[in-house]
């Protein structure tokens, strides 16, 4: 399958672009940047690879074939939509990582997986899904007798807060505890917050430096605590792991899917 990578010149359009270059079953079809871009015109594998491998730059995504096409979308809350649209179109496999979505563009997304097959995950990264395995098994075992906070730091240049990543775990705890994650958040604390209850799950959010990815789940009991923790120290990381699923998505039906179902969890 050959992909197509919308802001295929920024950060992580880069590494997206090296990963699908190293998956035995993908190919670069090209990719987006912005119009006026010095960049559109040129050969993203000359720029990104070193090699050139016929995969134009443009300004458009209708200026790239996109026949036998998927497409691979990390860019932002602007832009998913019209790409969105675009892969809907043009009947082209998705697979969204891109963070911070509201109800509504969420209900798009879900709209949209009734015509074309789509992965949405808030991370990519397979350590980050065996993460949330395990902290399923934690809550079920100790979480009645734990409190329960996620605590999660990138880097100084990530627009939402908590991450995607860390909504997602609380609502698998909130999910194996029987809660409604909505009853049961706190987002950070301040002044006299008096003594803490139980039925609580909070989070704390770092912004720091060039932190890539840090979860960490905390069950907290009398005498005891168990930490369960995710570090990356690299975009590739969630770059293979859309690469991967850019990959298992080719032959599947129209539908919306998890990177559970990506790694037969």
């Amino acid at each position: 399958m050959k992909v197509i990578l919308p802001g295929i010149m920024g950060r992580m359009g880069k590494v997206l672009c090296e990963a699908v270059s190293q998956h035995e079953a993908l190919s670069l079809a090209g990719g987006t940047v912005r119009p006026g871009s010095t960049f559109a015109g040129q050969d993203a594998g000359a720029l990104v690879l070193g090699r050139a491998c016929d995969a134009p730059i443009v300004e458009q995504l209708d200026q790239i074939e996109s026949a036998d096409c998927g497409l691979i979308d990390f860019t932002t809350l602007e832009l998913l939509p019209q790409n969105l649209a675009w892969c809907v179109e043009h009947r082209v496999p998705m697979v969204i990582g891109t963070t911070g979505l509201d109800d509504a563009l969420k209900a798009q997304i879900l709209d949209a997986s009734a015509q074309i097959p789509i992965v949405f995950a808030p991370n990519m990264s397979v350590g980050v899904n065996v993460m949330q395995r395990l902290i399923r098994l934690a809550a079920e075992l100790v979480g009645e007798h734990s409190d329960i906070e996620v605590i999660e730091a990138h880097h100084r240049y990530k627009k939402d807060a908590p991450s995607g990543t860390a909504v997602r775990l609380g609502e698998v705890l909130a999910d194996a505890m029987g809660w409604q994650l909505d009853d049961v958040a706190v987002y950070g604390r301040e002044g006299i917050t008096g003594e803490r209850p139980h039925k609580q799950i909070g989070f704390e959010t770092i912004r720091a430096g060039d932190v890539f990815g840090d979860h960490t789940v905390l069950f907290a009991a009398e005498g005891e605590r168990i930490e369960i923790t995710h570090k990356a120290s690299s975009r590739m990381t969630f770059a293979k792991g859309a690469a991967r699923a850019m990959a298992w998505l080719a032959d599947k039906p129209a539908g919306l899917y998890s990177m559970d179902d990506v790694l037969g969890l």
